[in-house]
């Protein structure tokens, strides 16, 4: 392939990813303008009602914990869901926003055996600006 053409095609590919990313984080309801979240006070009894039947306990679900500010923060088997600083980025954020491609990946899963509804949009944009807040 010439360098132009390849130039062009890495171009592309760019803006193709660029494109994807803007489209997903514009699915996502906006951050809460509330000021000073933080876990204990607003972001645990949401975790309490939608999470933690499933993440918690001797064998949570993905071994993530969600009971705790440190579970939280240090995530799956497979890593960090949460950035601090950046809801938009933020695995959970994606997960519980259904704005994956991925259903399985949707959190709470769809017709979960324990019955637990999809969060709200302004309980999304809590922990969206919770997690922008620095995730305290």
């Amino acid at each position: 392939m010439n360098p132009t053409k390849l130039m062009l095609a890495a171009i592309a590919a760019a803006f193709t990813v660029t494109a994807a990313a803007t489209a997903a984080e514009a699915t996502l309801p906006p951050a809460s303008p509330q000021a000073g979240v933080t876990y204990d006070t607003d972001i645990k009894p949401i975790f309490q009602a939608s999470c933690v039947k499933c993440h918690s306990g001797e064998r949570p679900k993905a071994r993530l914990r969600m009971d705790t500010l440190a579970g939280v923060l240090k995530g799956t088997k497979n890593g960090p869901i949460v950035k601090p600083g950046d809801s938009a980025n933020s695995l959970i954020v994606k997960a519980i926003a259904h704005a994956t491609d991925d259903q399985d990946g949707w959190m709470p899963p769809l017709h979960n055996k324990a019955g637990i509804k999809d969060l709200t949009p302004e309980q999304i944009g809590l922990i969206r600006a919770w997690i922008d807040q620095g995730a305290k």
